[in-house]
């Protein structure tokens, strides 16, 4: 690239969502604020929907040896809004789905929302005593379920809202008054004739709970084709900054090229899997691969089996695969890009991806459920050079970053971030309380220490709940476990703040050794202390056999690592 990069990366930028430009951003009121948004973008995720039907016969959902293509997706779709319609199901209302990332969820996702009704998207791993609780408060008219989730429901049925169930997968016989998924499927095709309010909910998809219990987050359309948009976006830009520095020739028309193929590794009742990686592949034209389950063998013979281009997952998804011992027995030349969001993407993890032959190269990005995916992203080049930044914030938002005093900082400095723009949630569902207090004046409270750097690149600090105050100093997480896993016999790391009576709170750290390597927390303090201050090394260290325990999306749960290790028993 050129000598400035980043100085076409801003004229690009500039271009792009300028007046006229293919991003024009705009200012919308909305709920009492105005907020900056998309005017180029389409109305709802209905018009997403409808502008895929020209895929045709392009290949869209892969599931062991089940196809659709673009042409039957549509089809079938039409069935189950149909259906929907016939059970009185109409706009407004909520169609919940608990299954495994099975096709139908992406099928009833998307005639839900196609007509005007609210997608729920429910946690595969909560127990039934959560479904029950989760299906109370947002009174789904119809539930479909795979046959996992149905029997957890079995000993409650007395305590589930009046509703339609839907069995997914399930074997014949079914249980009494649940309607096969085989019905719905055959049922005559009729989208209902629609027009979604922007504003109105698509989905309602729960936070991780990593910090506190799962609200359901109120997703509208106009958040998530913004989603879409910032995606496409970063796409542009990169291409534009690249064809004004000479780089490049201008980029494909859409749709022109080889088609993409996404391995879909975490759950699609998250962001990430959904509206990042399932709805911009729809939009594209691209072709979802699914799994029953992540395992990194069985990925590597999906990526060869499918010619997958790119993968997304937490990052501890990325390091598996590139570790597995059979790696150089697959063939993984098509793969494009390797990327990870919902936990840090480390330095180490980046040098790894570019350092692999081939043409994938790393991409990484911060969002969250609340502002309906990604508030950042950053690939290639920009990544190289700023290993440790989650990339720009996307034109549709502003950002700021504040003090615990909500006062902002001085350019450059650590604080809260703050978002404001059309990807933020309405709100959560039925907890007024909780709404109110994570968004005020529209600006949603992120709860991650950021920093910004003089050319608009955000650096995710920490969050601030996992932030540990040792004897009153700040000491991030995130810091701590990016200098742990450059040591070539880690293969998993969890750091955590351990109560301590002198200093308040002491560093912990969970770690699960590269099968065949030798390690003892002795030589792991070393290896810290030649990149971390003394402050910041763990004083205990817990060496494990087995994975770190982690939530539906891949994360570490640190909650559940603190409750069960006893700092007695760490080196």
């Amino acid at each position: 690239m050129s000598d400035d990069p980043h100085a076409y990366l801003e004229q690009a930028w500039n271009e792009l969502t300028g007046p006229g430009g293919s991003f024009e951003i705009e200012q919308v009121k909305l709920r009492g604020t105005e907020i900056r948004s998309y005017r180029t973008a389409p109305g709802s995720m209905r018009d997403v929907w409808l502008a895929s039907r020209a895929h045709g016969e392009r290949g869209y959902l892969v599931y062991e040896q089940d196809r659709w293509s673009y042409d039957q997706a549509h089809g079938e779709v039409a069935s189950i809004a149909a259906w929907l319609a016939d059970q009185g199901v109409g706009p407004g209302d909520r169609v919940a789905l608990a299954m495994r990332n099975y096709p139908e969820w992406m099928l009833v996702y998307w005639a839900a929302v196609s007509m005007g009704a609210t997608a729920m998207g429910m946690n595969a791993w909560w127990t039934g005593p959560e479904m029950v609780q989760a299906l109370a408060e947002a009174a789904p008219r119809v539930l479909f379920s795979d046959r996992e989730r149905l029997e957890r429901l079995e000993p409650h049925l007395g305590e589930l809202p009046a509703m339609q169930r839907v069995g997914v997968r399930v074997p014949e016989p079914l249980a009494d008054g649940v309607v096969p998924y085989a019905a719905v499927r055959a049922h005559a095709p009729l989208l209902p004739d629609v027009r979604p309010d922007p504003d109105s909910d698509a989905c309602i998809f729960y936070t991780s709970g990593t910090t506190g219990g799962p609200k359901g987050a109120r997703l509208t359309h106009r958040g998530c084709v913004a989603n879409l948009w910032s995606i496409l976006f970063w796409g542009a830009v990169q291409a534009r900054a690249r064809e004004l520095a000479g780089d490049s020739p201008p980029p494909p028309a859409p749709g022109g090229g080889a088609q993409l193929v996404s391995l879909v590794t975490t759950p699609l009742f998250h962001v990430t899997a959904n509206n990042c990686v399932a709805q911009m592949m729809t939009l594209s034209g691209g072709k979802l691969v699914l799994m029953y389950r992540w395992d990194a063998g069985r990925a590597l013979e999906l990526i060869e089996r499918e010619r997958v281009t790119n993968l997304t997952g937490v990052p501890t998804m990325v390091r598996e695969l590139l570790a597995h011992p059979e790696l150089d027995a697959h063939d993984t030349s098509s793969l494009k890009m390797l990327g990870g969001g919902g936990a840090p993407f480390q330095p180490d993890l980046v040098d790894k991806v570019e350092g692999r032959r081939g043409s994938a190269r790393a991409n990484t990005g911060y969002g969250l459920t609340e502002t309906s995916g990604i508030i950042t992203t950053i690939a290639a080049d920009y990544l190289v050079d700023r290993p440790q930044s989650v990339g720009r914030v996307m034109p549709c938002f502003e950002a700021r970053v504040v003090d615990d005093a909500g006062r902002d900082v001085a350019p450059g400095a650590a604080g809260e971030l703050l978002v404001r723009g059309a990807q933020v949630i309405a709100g959560y569902l039925e907890r007024p309380e909780a709404t109110a207090e994570a968004i005020r004046d529209g600006w949603l409270h992120t709860g991650d220490v950021a920093r910004i750097d003089a050319q608009g690149f955000v650096y995710i600090v920490d969050r601030i709940k996992d932030m540990v105050l040792r004897g009153g100093e700040n000491v991030y997480c995130s810091e701590v476990e990016a200098a742990i896993f450059e040591h070539p016999g880690v293969a998993e790391c969890a750091v955590f703040g351990v109560p301590d009576e002198r200093l308040g709170e002491e560093i912990g750290a969970a770690v699960v050794p590269h099968g065949g390597h030798s390690l003892t927390a002795d030589a792991l303090r070393a290896h810290c202390a030649e990149r971390l201050a003394a402050h910041k090394i763990p004083r205990h260290i817990w060496l494990r056999d087995q994975a770190l325990p982690r939530n539906a999306n891949g994360k570490f749960l640190k909650r559940k690592l603190r409750a069960q290790l006893d700092p007695a028993d760490a080196s």
